[in-house]
């Protein structure tokens, strides 16, 4: 039924024109939040609303997302994910408002609706809804919290989720260079088209450096940032570094053992002397004895 009335609606085009009006600019809403897109026509004269007939469709697929025309809503041929959250303000469809409201706006609703308008003439326009929604405020880890030494690669994980569309992500070093050309996005979406994002920078580690990972939503302008400092406590000795301070630490004890050995040898030698010393002096003390003793005698 629907596309028969679109097909003579379309053949009164070639007979007069009615002024359809909707935004040329997108229309961005929030994820779950209602979108209300605009649509006015300017009749010739005064008209009945019996006379009047009103078609919303995805302008790329020709679905049916709300149809009124005999002076009431006509749903029939309306799109099943469509049902229950669509609707006209009938007061002032008198007024040339054929405005549509639609209810809690998922990423799926985004894209081109048009609107038909028939009452003595026949007009149509069309507009683009965008869907838009806040990612979390990003966290940044590192890859590994332990065993960093210093001239290793490190990967920088920045996070952040629920949000819609797409983020730009840029990430500084703690003078502010930019260093975005040293990173991979990825986007994984939930059920509801929502993504996570997710932005690894490699980076050269040094002790006391600080990096930041920003997150920009193009339809919403807002900004997220994290920030992460790697302190030297976080360092480990490389592996030469390591082996080069054993290497130092046994050839010290080498040599104070061989330092000890010459000690004792020198304490050792120096107790045999005295002690030849002693025997020597005795030995002479003795036979001067003997040769007083002599002498006495005689």
């Amino acid at each position: 039924m629907l596309s028969l009335l679109l097909t003579a609606m379309m053949a009164l085009q070639t007979m007069a024109m009615l002024e359809v009006n909707v935004p040329e600019q997108p229309v961005v809403v929030l994820h779950g939040s209602d979108a209300v897109l605009n649509c006015s026509f300017s009749p010739a004269s005064a008209f009945n609303l019996s006379d009047l007939s009103i078609f919303w469709q995805l302008t790329d697929t020709k679905r049916s997302v709300h149809g009124y025309w005999g002076g009431r809503d006509q749903l029939v041929d309306q799109a099943e994910r469509f049902a229950n959250r669509t609707s006209l303000w009938p007061v002032q469809l008198g007024l040339g408002n054929a405005s549509l409201l639609l209810s809690s706006v998922v990423v799926a609703d985004e894209g081109s609706y048009t609107c038909f308008v028939r009452v003595q003439d026949y007009g149509s326009a069309a507009l683009l809804l965008l869907v838009a929604a806040p990612y979390s405020k990003p966290v940044v880890t590192l890859e590994s919290e332990t065993n960093l030494r210093p001239g290793e690669e490190l990967a920088l994980i920045c996070v952040a989720y629920g949000g819609y569309p797409e983020a730009s992500v840029i990430w500084q070093d703690g003078g502010g260079r930019n260093l975005t050309d040293n990173i991979t996005t990825s986007l994984v979406a939930n059920e509801e088209g929502l993504f996570t994002m997710t932005s690894v920078l490699t980076v050269v580690l040094e002790p006391n450096s600080t990096y930041s990972c920003g997150l920009i939503n193009p339809l919403l302008g807002e900004e997220g940032y994290a920030f992460v400092t790697i302190t030297g406590q976080n360092m480990a000795f490389p592996p030469v570094a390591l082996w080069v301070t054993i290497g130092l630490a046994v050839c010290l004890l080498v040599l104070l053992i061989a330092l000890a050995v010459v000690c004792s040898r020198k304490i050792k030698e120096s107790c045999e002397e005295a002690r030849r010393e002693a025997e020597e002096a005795k030995e002479l003390e003795e036979e001067e004895s003997k040769t007083a003793m002599t002498l006495l005698n005689s």
